[in-house]
């Protein structure tokens, strides 16, 4: 099947700055939807920076003219004036919910004053600065072919560079003993621990007809697939993740397999009803700043209640859904089970059985983290829903 390429590009805006005593202009870029910095100087070698971190902080962007391994070092210096330790006592009593809006806050804080340092990509995406590296790829592989110059942060730049080589080399999966390939703003398959339980829970019978709900990467079809599963509708609203899911099931050797669908959760009607329906939505219920964030944040739990909401008209009558939920959410204060059962049996649905694995991601033994209590604790579920 074809699907069209991301459509969903930013709103060109227009960026202007005062240069060799003329106002020139150019297309502001920004995935994140960051707003066109109001105020722009022209800025090299032998700006020092504490100067630099002060007018970041005032939202005065920094275009770049001098040598682009020296904006990298500049940027590095920005986060570590950004992560310094402030003296402030820590207040008893403060919940984990604080410590959490606290470390958004401070995330949203520090991608605002490090995006205020600003390149110039020609037309080609050329960068016309000294010891500059060749983006081309990494830039047709996340915004596609170049037909402007653009204005985009430095931080954009090197988050799409980092993730063209993901998507070049692939993320290494056991369980179907292959490779995932993610592409730019789709959410990578690197926490192994849920594709475990997607592995190992007991299929219902039969198992002929499985939709993969919120598909990303394609890695949950993958895996239904590899376990015999022959008929598989993986959805996704998103075209980016939809373009990801192809190339992967194309590798894999899936087409006859795998359909692919643009869907909001669950495909139409004239699909039919599935055998079993898994689903993985983002775990946290928390509003994403940007496009690239919706992977994690799922406001008001949208997508979790959706996928409640709608399954048991989808499901065969000895069907299942497979929830694959952290409860991260739950440490947090985000979210209670309380709230979580009730959306479940509201939905005419009943847990016939919850499998558990502890998180062993790196994050889990950093002790400096705000938030360690929780990712210590943290446990993801796969839970097997039925109807009642």
């Amino acid at each position: 099947m074809n699907i069209s390429q991301a459509t969903s590009k930013p709103v060109s805006q227009t960026i202007s700055w005062q240069e060799a005593g003329k106002t020139k202009t150019g297309v502001w870029h920004s995935e994140n939807d960051a707003p066109v910095p109001k105020k722009v100087l022209i800025a090299d070698d032998t700006i020092k920076a504490d100067d630099a971190y002060k007018l970041c902080c005032e939202g005065t962007a920094l275009l770049w003219r001098g040598d682009f391994q020296n904006a990298k070092l500049l940027m590095q210096a920005l986060s570590r004036r950004i992560d310094r330790p402030r003296k402030k006592p820590k207040k008893t009593g403060d919940t984990m919910l604080q410590a959490f809006h606290l470390h958004r806050q401070g995330q949203s804080q520090k991608a605002r004053i490090l995006g205020m340092l600003v390149i110039e990509l020609n037309v080609g995406y050329n960068i016309s600065l000294r010891r500059a590296p060749d983006v081309k790829a990494a830039c047709e592989h996340a915004y596609g072919k170049s037909s402007q110059s653009i204005v985009v942060s430095l931080r954009e730049i090197l988050g799409l560079v980092g993730a063209y080589e993901w998507s070049k080399n692939g993320v290494e999966i056991s369980v179907i003993n292959n490779k995932i390939f993610p592409s730019y703003g789709v959410f990578s398959p690197i926490r192994g621990e849920y594709l475990d339980l997607v592995d190992v829970a007991p299929l219902p019978v039969p198992c002929n007809v499985a939709f993969d709900i919120g598909t990303g990467t394609g890695v949950l079809a993958a895996v239904l697939a590899n376990r015999g599963v022959t008929k598989i509708i993986a959805t996704d609203n998103s075209h980016r993740a939809l373009d990801c899911a192809l190339k992967n099931i194309n590798l894999l050797g899936l087409k006859n397999n795998v359909t692919l669908l643009e869907a909001n959760l669950y495909p139409k009607a004239e699909y039919g009803k599935a055998d079993l329906i898994v689903c993985n939505p983002p775990w946290l219920p928390a509003h994403p700043s940007s496009a690239l964030e919706s992977a994690i944040y799922d406001e008001k739990s949208q997508m979790l209640k959706g996928f409640l909401n709608g399954l048991s008209a989808h499901l065969n009558d000895t069907g299942e859904g497979w929830l694959i939920l952290s409860d991260f959410a739950e440490h947090l204060g985000l979210r209670t089970r309380e709230e979580l059962l009730g959306w479940i049996t509201a939905a005419g649905l009943k847990a016939i059985d919850r499998t558990d694995t502890k998180a062993r991601h790196g994050k889990t033994l950093d002790a400096s983290d705000p938030l360690h209590a929780a990712r210590k604790a943290e446990v993801t579920s796969l839970w097997r829903l039925a109807k009642l």
